[in-house]
């Protein structure tokens, strides 16, 4: 077992000036030069096609964002199509990974699977002043959310299908940072996930305040919507967009249904996801689906628990507290994963080309 760690980062304030605070924080960190090694040998795939569509369809949707890529980009002297090539989270390649969501009237827990060299280690508090709901979740590059929940309670996260037969439009993280900073509820979330552009074949379970839980397949080709407390990593009605196999995602998705029926409460659940006695915590990690975090939302209270690695206690946050303006007092989330190479956050990382 190694050890790992996110850092807690927290900001009120524009989302220009966050996006510079952002990037005086990178000159400081490893990730951009890490991250920038191991997308060398594919780089070609990362590329932007078209700033400008970039650019036309964020003004329409989210245009606050280009003041946080703009930010950036300032802090980090990069010109504008290199900082939206590494931030604005449209036409780039992902890499496949698993995640198993469980979803309660009161909380959504779920284990975010994949490979931990893509992993930033980042856990922010963002609370925007020029418009926007302050969101709380770790962040996949930079500007995007690997899951999350916003001021009103809306929670979200996001289960990879695949990423064959993909198509010009935003990737997953970046959804999710889009869905939590502008939607109060479910409703709002499936109509922007209606209205935006999809890259890739994803499930995008939801919760809000009032206790409904949604799952939303969505894919370059269409998205619908299906009642749901459980999600693994394939559709249940876009069956002509799902893997040839997935026998895996299947049998892991009846094993969350089982082990959630004897939890009788958060905690319980909670177990259920991130201890491997259960069956659903997953150390495949060269396989890209090996679980490095879990996180619980509560949406009715806005508080959230975050634990990277099993059998661990959950650092738990008060967001409601923290929206109050009550800072939080954790600097790092450490955890210990069956793996030996670091996140991207941490130092001396080592790729070989190709790899």
């Amino acid at each position: 077992m190694k050890q790992y760690y996110s850092d807690v980062i927290q900001f009120r304030g524009t989302h220009y000036e966050f996006g510079y605070y952002q990037g005086e924080l990178l000159k400081r960190s490893p990730i951009l030069k890490n991250r920038e090694r191991q997308w060398k040998p594919r780089k070609h795939r990362h590329f932007i096609i078209d700033p400008d569509e970039f650019l036309r369809v964020m003004t329409d949707i989210a245009p606050k964002m280009l003041d946080e890529i703009e930010g950036l980009a300032d802090a980090l002297d990069m010109d504008k199509e290199e900082a939206i090539r590494q931030f604005g989270g449209y036409y780039l390649e992902y890499t496949a990974s698993g995640c198993s969501i469980f979803m309660d009237p009161d909380f959504m827990v779920r284990n975010y699977d994949s490979h931990p060299r893509g992993y930033e280690g980042r856990y922010l508090f963002y609370q925007p002043t020029d418009g926007g709901y302050a969101v709380i979740g770790p962040s996949m590059q930079i500007t995007g959310r690997i899951d999350g929940m916003n001021e009103k309670g809306l929670v979200l996260g996001y289960n990879f299908t695949h990423s064959k037969k993909s198509n010009d439009g935003f990737i997953c993280n970046m959804i999710g940072r889009l869905v939590l900073e502008n939607c109060a509820d479910v409703d709002e979330a499936i109509a922007l996930l209606k209205k935006i552009p999809h890259r890739h074949s994803f499930s995008y379970p939801l919760l809000d305040a009032s206790g409904r839980s949604y799952v939303v397949e969505a894919s370059p080709r269409n998205v619908v919507v299906r009642e749901s407390n459980v999600c693994t990593n394939h559709f249940h009605i876009l069956n002509e967009e799902n893997r040839y196999r997935q026998e895996e995602t299947r049998q892991r998705e009846e094993t969350i249904l089982t082990g959630q029926q004897t939890a009788l409460n958060p905690y319980e659940s909670y177990k259920v996801m991130s201890s491997p006695a259960h069956g659903v915590f997953s150390n495949k990690y060269a396989a890209s689906a090996g679980t490095i975090h879990t996180s619980v939302y509560f949406p009715k209270d806005l508080s959230a628990w975050f634990v990277m690695g099993p059998d661990r206690e959950p650092v738990i946050f008060d967001f409601g507290k923290w929206l109050g303006g009550e800072d939080v007092f954790v600097r790092q989330i450490k955890g210990e994963l069956e793996f030996d190479r670091p996140f991207v956050n941490m130092k001396n990382v080592r790729e070989k080309v190709g790899e």
